[in-house]
């Protein structure tokens, strides 16, 4: 089965070609003032404008207040909302009632337990992402984004009743063995396709592109 790939932090034209070039099925979008990441309404409505029709343009909100969220729409459409903050289970739904947009939920995953979390949001959420949970030591941590990967071996073998994604500490050497690992069928990349946090860099976007290309040609 073809692996998707979605190119997550983009926020320059040159980025989000190379994403759209390589081959992404989704390129993400940052709404969270506090990351290096993050863009501005004015700055998404000229970013959009470069994604043709078949990708998904996704963006991330972290504990967003609807306002917020509304602020963005108006600026150009999203085709996904990625909800990567403490968001319960209600205010999931609420958002998806809300604004009428098919909602993907991230989960921190560290150790088995947590992967629990994730059973409450299979009604509510229309996709899955599995991230890593920063360790509490990691004070400048960001809710996601943060380079560092969980043990795939967690996600063996589990059933979701959703689509799923599997993100942190992903790059163009490791994505390959994090898929056998896994089981993955879509994969989300950011830090590793960066020279810092907040700088995509081209070369690496395509360099991780062609890496998840060879999965997809793999018998």
């Amino acid at each position: 089965m073809p692996v998707e790939v979605k190119i997550c932090g983009l926020s320059t034209t040159p980025t989000v070609a190379a994403a759209v070039a390589g081959g992404a099925r989704y390129v993400g979008f940052v709404f969270y003032p506090p990351s290096a990441r993050s863009i501005t309404a004015p700055e998404f409505t000229r970013l959009a404008d470069e994604v043709p029709r078949g990708v998904t343009k996704v963006g991330l909100f972290v504990d967003a207040e609807d306002d917020f969220i509304a602020e963005q729409l108006a600026a150009a459409p999203l085709d996904l909302l990625q909800l990567h903050g403490a968001e319960s289970p209600d205010r999931v739904a609420a958002i998806r009632e809300r604004f009428d947009i098919p909602i993907m939920k991230a989960i921190k995953i560290a150790e088995a337990a947590d992967l629990d979390a994730a059973r409450a949001y299979e009604a509510v959420a229309d996709r899955l992402l599995f991230d890593a949970k920063p360790p509490k030591s990691m004070r400048s941590a960001l809710p996601g984004g943060n380079a560092l990967a969980f043990d795939w071996r967690l996600l063996r073998g589990a059933r979701w009743s959703r689509p799923w994604m599997l993100s942190g500490g992903l790059d163009a050497d490791n994505v390959a063995e994090a898929v056998s690992v896994s089981g993955a069928t879509a994969v989300d990349v950011s830090s590793g396709v960066e020279n810092a946090p907040g700088r995509k860099n081209a070369s690496r976007i395509a360099a991780f592109l062609k890496a998840v290309a060879h999965i997809r040609n793999e018998p």
